[in-house]
């Protein structure tokens, strides 16, 4: 009896336990893991491997992030050389072919959307420009959707066991998400014209996308640290033409653009950036949310 009662309590163990994920996801920024987790719901073990407090430029390829890489099924990550300084080394180094350039497990979110800033002419005096554009596409919802259309599509491709349930999570997660465009499109009128002084250019897509006018950035060129002669140049601009904010993500360094607020006598705003860089932050629509909110307050 001592062995049945083993096997109905190993048999009743099987039936309770949670499926296996079918998917290891390494996602490298936030806002694609967010968008991962929307997807692939519970089909998927997903890693991110930065936060909204790190500079995704400037991401070291430690061990931790090497062993993960390894058994991951699916890299997600911006590409257009935001990760250029770590990930080739840990694409390298993880010895995983699933998530080399080219094969099914490498997904590239930059390469479906239309890139903002794209150099006509390559030159290291320019400071830290990419040469595919700028990399920072998701803070456009617009591109989420493109994103996530192809990401869906990327996710049955290699899962066709469930690929129903991804393109039936990609429906849904589209339907909400097409939605929200609106109305974060019908409450970010107000912005539209805003002047506003940023810290990088890793509000392009945002700027273009409500509209708002770029009145100067703390750095002198991207990937430059704001310099004391640049700032006194840029307050100097601002006395000629005022600006009503500076706006600067959650991983900037908050004091040059403490120095330039309070001498210009106008707010720092400091936007998420992407998931997770506020508590309201929690997941891509409490980025919008959070990031609208922020900036509809000065605007009044």
């Amino acid at each position: 009896m001592h062995w049945l009662k083993s096997a109905l309590a190993a048999a009743l163990l099987l039936a309770v336990a949670p499926a296996a994920a079918a998917l290891n996801i390494f996602a490298c920024e936030p806002e694609w893991g967010a968008l991962a987790r929307e997807l692939a719901g519970d089909k998927a073990s997903i890693y991110v491997a930065t936060t909204a407090f790190q500079d995704p430029h400037r991401i070291e390829a430690r061990p931790s992030l090497i062993a993960r890489a390894r058994s991951a099924d699916l890299l997600v990550c911006t590409g257009a050389q935001l990760e250029v300084g770590w990930l080739p080394l840990l694409q390298t180094q993880s010895g995983n072919d699933r998530i080399q350039l080219g094969r099914p497990g490498y997904f590239e979110a930059a390469a479906y959307v239309t890139k903002l800033e794209v150099p006509r002419v390559l030159d290291r005096s320019l400071g830290d420009v990419h040469p595919a554009g700028n990399p920072h596409i998701h803070l456009d919802p617009h591109n989420i959707a493109r994103v996530a259309e192809a990401l869906s599509q990327r996710l049955a491709a290699l899962d066709p066991a469930n690929g129903d349930y991804y393109r039936a999570q990609s429906v849904r997660f589209l339907s909400r998400w097409r939605e929200a465009i609106a109305r974060w499109e019908k409450q970010g009128a107000a912005l539209n014209g805003l002047p506003v002084v940023v810290y990088h250019r890793d509000l392009s897509y945002f700027i273009n996308w409500l509209k708002l006018r770029e009145a100067g950035a703390l750095e002198p060129k991207p990937g430059i640290p704001p310099s004391a002669g640049h700032l006194g140049a840029l307050l100097a601009q601002l006395g000629r033409q005022p600006a009503r904010a500076v706006v600067r993500a959650a991983y900037n360094d908050p004091r040059p653009a403490e120095w330039l607020a309070e001498r210009a006598k106008i707010p720092v705003v400091t936007v998420p950036y992407t998931v997770g860089g506020t508590e309201q932050a929690k997941d891509l629509f409490g980025l919008f949310d959070d990031t609208l909110a922020r900036l509809l307050a000065v605007a009044k």
